[in-house]
Formats: structure tokens, C-alpha cells, sequence
């Protein structure tokens, strides 16, 4: 079947034609969204900075490592759904895909639905826990539970974007991330000072302006999609679920949950150590961490374009493919992380100069050392994010949790503490990032190199009640 042929059709066949332009369809979208998604909480913070205070942004502050979280646990979760839906596209299985669909969607919304009902519950708890002062604790406990009621919507978007990116369609889900990022921007202002019909209602507006604008771009999106989604909606069955696929994707998403939420508390561990060295010390990593996000964003889309392209090849038994994937995954993620690096390494002082009202000598300073030797190992980070593309493509998420548990609980916690008690200093911390992306690149690249990514996830026997994966592709979907 010729790509031609297949691009009428809903989603994008990626076992044929150029694989570089695949990569690219995928990846822009991606990047664009992560951007936007970026952008939302800078308008938050904007708003609430001009027109509430001190206070509310300092409860922010402190609601974002626990919204993290949840993001890390809905991003883990869904993932299972990318690879199962981009394997049985690639297959072409109508009933695998439908039964995958709907039952991801059951799953999706009883996790969202539990974790909001947790998180509403324990929220105060939380907010004590991690030592809230008391003067934002009100402030930070009312935010915190407006959040956590939008978080059943922010599982089913993770969900939506998760199936599409499967089917090879980045693309619908930044359209939509757009509209509900250009509501957010108008109805912050609108309900933080109260304006029109809106009461003033200061920090409570902002979390309120963030829970409505999803639900509708949420509704709108899966409007569009009932409407032209074709294989997306044929024969799903949304509040059935299936026993074989409901365990394939505990058994590939259960290792992302846990991923994701061992980075985010690994997070918090080294800003713990970076606390001790005062709030100088403190800036200079909180502004770093920012630039150096933008190297990650890059990475983190082709990783995941990888993944999707990778899904669907093995999907199709097209395993001549995958080295193709892999190659033009790292001259592109090569290419964009060398050039940021060598800004970073060149002109540090201009990239932290926006994030600072004056300058500050030691935040520069300490800002300076921190780009300066992490920047040349984002690029081992950007390529880690390749070959672990193709291994999580392939269902091996347990894999890369293993990697991940290395790096982060093996490698850069523990030098970051003993580093940075010796005459390094601070400087310890930014070692131990380096060495952590060095090893961690060099073990997910002998695994991909060892070939053992080819061993199957998804056995006949895991889902009988569902039917057994073919071993040749059926007729195109329509």
C-alpha cells in the first residue's frame, strides 16, 4: 500500500516511504505542544504574580512537585497505550485496536477518578508534609483541590494524545492543545480579578481558568474524533474492559508509572542537597534546570517519535526498518542538542540574564558552572532518549525503568551526595548529572546493540480473550 493511499485514510501508516520525514511529522507536533504546554503555566504565573501576590505564587510553587507527579503517573500509564495502539495499527488489527482503545479508556478515567478523590482527601496532608509554610497553606490547600479535580481530565487528554500519537497522528493534539491554551489566556484574567460575570476570585480563578479550559478542548477534541476517527472509534466499546489487554498494559504502563514518578522524587532529592548551599546555590539550579529544559524538549519529542515509528514497524514484523529509525533518531536529536550545548557552554550569562529582575554575581557565577559542564552531556541524555525510543516501541518499559533507577537512585544521588560534601562543592551536583548521562546512554545503547528489544511483549497466550496477534498484516483500516 502506497503512503499516498494511506495518508486518506485516519491516522499515518510509518511502515512505509521515508523514514526521516516520519520522524519530522511526528516530532514537530510534539515539540510544539510541549512547547504550549510550557507556555500554559507561564501565563498562570504571570497573572497571578501581577495581580495576587507573593503568597499565591509561592503556593504554586510548592503544588508543582505534587502536580508533577500525577502528570509523571498519567504520562507512565498511557504510554502502555501508545505502544499497543501503534503495534496493532501496524498490524493492522481492527479488533485488537478497538478492544486496546476502549479498554485504555475504562482504565483511564477509574485512575483519574481515584486519584482525584486521593488527592482532594490528602491535600492538606500533602501541603504539611512538605513543610508548607503557613502563611500560603490556605492559598497552596484550595489550589491543590481544584487541580486534583481536573485531574480525571487531564488523564483522558494524556489518553487522547497517547492513541493518536500511536496511529501516527501528532498533529490533532497540538490543534487542540492550542485552543484550550488560548482560552486559558483569556479567562485567567477574566476570573482571577473578576471581570464581567466573573467574580474576583484571585488564585482560585487561575486553578479554576486551568480546570475549564481542558474540559472543553477535551470535548471538542473527542467530538472531532467520534466524527472522523474511523479506525480510532470503529467497534470501541469505551467502558468495556478487556482481561488480556487490561494486563499488557499494567505490564508495560505499571514500569512507566514507577519511571516517571522515580524522576520526579529524584528531583526533589537533588534540590534538597542544592538547598543546603543556600538560595544562591538555589536560583542558579532553578534557572538552569529552565534552560536546560529546552535541550530536553527537543530530545523527549524525537524519543517519543522514535517510539511510535519503532511501535508500529514491529507491529508490522517491518524489523529491517527499526535501524533506519534508530540512525536518522540521533543525527536529528544529535544535531539540535550540539548546537543548544554549545550556546550553552558559550554564552551563559545571556540565557540566565532574562530570568533575573538584576544580576546577581554568585547566581551568574554558580549558573555559569552549571551549564558549562552539564551542557556537553545533554547530548549522551538526547541520545539515551533514541535508543530507549525504540525499546519502549517495542513494549520493553521495564527496561528502560532499570535504566532509570540506575541513573537516578544509583548514579546521580549518590555521587551528588558525596560529591558535593568534598572541595567540589556545588560543582559535585553537576558531576554527578554528567556521569549519569554518560552511563546511562552507554548501557541503553549496548541493549538496543544486543537486539534483545526484538523478543515479543505482546505474546498470543497474554491475550487470548481478545484474539491472538496475527502473524501477517490484515486489509489497510479504515
Amino acid at each position: 500500500m502506497s503512503e499516498n493511499t494511506h495518508s486518506k485514510k485516519f491516522g499515518k501508516d510509518l511502515t512505509e516511504g521515508s523514514v526521516p520525514r516520519h520522524l519530522l511529522h511526528l516530532a514537530v507536533p510534539m515539540l510544539l505542544a510541549n512547547l504550549l504546554g510550557t507556555s500554559y503555566s507561564f501565563v498562570d504565573a504571570i497573572w497571578i504574580g501581577r495581580y495576587v501576590g507573593k503568597e499565591a505564587l509561592g503556593a504554586v510553587a510548592v503544588s508543582f512537585p505534587v502536580t508533577f507527579i500525577f502528570i509523571g503517573v498519567a504520562a507512565g500509564a498511557t504510554i502502555a497505550t501508545t505502544v499497543l495502539v501503534s503495534q496493532f495499527y501496524g498490524a493492522r488489527n481492527q479488533v485488537m485496536l478497538s478492544k486496546t482503545i476502549g479498554t485504555s479508556f475504562a482504565l483511564t478515567l477509574i485512575l483519574g477518578l481515584i486519584s482525584a478523590a486521593a488527592g482532594i482527601l490528602a491535600a492538606e496532608w500533602i501541603l504539611r508534609s512538605l513543610g508548607t509554610p503557613e502563611e500560603v497553606l490556605q492559598l497552596a490547600e484550595s489550589y491543590l483541590k481544584i487541580t486534583f479535580l481536573g485531574l480525571p481530565v487531564m488523564f483522558m487528554h494524556f489518553l487522547v494524545s497517547a492513541v493518536l500519537r500511536g496511529m501516527g497522528d501528532t498533529k490533532t493534539p497540538l490543534y487542540f492543545m492550542v485552543v484550550g491554551v488560548t482560552l486559558n489566556a483569556i479567562l485567567d484574567p477574566l476570573m482571577i480579578i473578576g471581570i464581567g460575570p466573573f467574580p474576583p476570585m484571585g488564585l482560585n480563578g487561575a486553578a479554576w481558568a486551568s480546570f475549564i479550559c481542558p474540559v472543553i478542548g477535551l470535548i471538542l477534541c473527542v467530538a472531532y474524533l467520534w466524527r472522523k476517527g474511523g479506525a480510532l472509534t470503529a467497534g470501541v466499546k469505551f467502558f468495556s474492559i478487556d482481561a488480556g489487554i487490561a494486563k499488557l498494559i499494567a505490564k508495560i504502563g505499571f514500569p512507566s508509572i514507577i519511571q516517571q514518578t522515580s524522576i520526579s522524587f529524584g528531583i526533589a532529592t537533588v534540590t534538597s542537597i542544592v538547598n543546603s548551599f543556600g538560595t544562591a546555590a538555589i536560583a542558579a539550579f532553578g534557572i538552569g534546570g529552565r534552560i536546560d529544559s529546552v535541550a530536553f524538549l527537543p530530545a523527549q519529542s524525537i524519543g517519543l517519535a522514535v517510539s511510535t515509528l519503532s511501535g508500529q514497524n514491529i507491529g508490522a514484523k517491518r524489523y529491517d526498518r527499526i535501524p533506519q529509525v534508530f540512525k536518522w533518531g540521533l543525527i536529528m536529536t544529535f544535531c539540535i542538542t550540539f548546537f543548544l550545548a554549545i550556546l550553552f557552554v558559550s554564552i551563559p550569562e545571556i540565557l540566565m540574564a532574562p530570568f533575573m529582575s538584576a544580576p546577581d554575581p554568585e547566581v551568574i557565577e554558580i549558573g555559569k558552572g552549571y551549564l558549562r559542564l552539564a551542557a556537553p552531556f545533554i547530548t549522551c541524555f538526547a541520545i539515551m532518549f533514541v535508543s530507549n525510543g525504540v525499546i519502549n516501541g517495542a513494549g520493553h518499559t521495564f527496561t528502560t525503568l532499570i535504566f532509570t533507577l540506575i541513573a537516578v537512585w544509583g548514579i546521580r544521588i549518590p555521587f551528588a551526595t558525596l560529591l558535593s560534601r568534598t572541595g567540589l562543592g556545588i560543582k559535585g551536583v553537576w558531576v554527578s548529572y554528567a556521569i549519569g548521562f554518560t552511563t546511562t546512554m552507554c548501557i541503553s545503547l549496548l541493549w538496543y546493540r544486543s537486539g534483545r528489544w526484538k523478543k515479543a511483549v505482546i505474546r498470543p497466550g497474554e491475550v487470548s480473550e481478545a484474539g491472538s496477534v496475527p502473524e501477517e498484516r490484515g486489509a489497510p483500516l479504515q
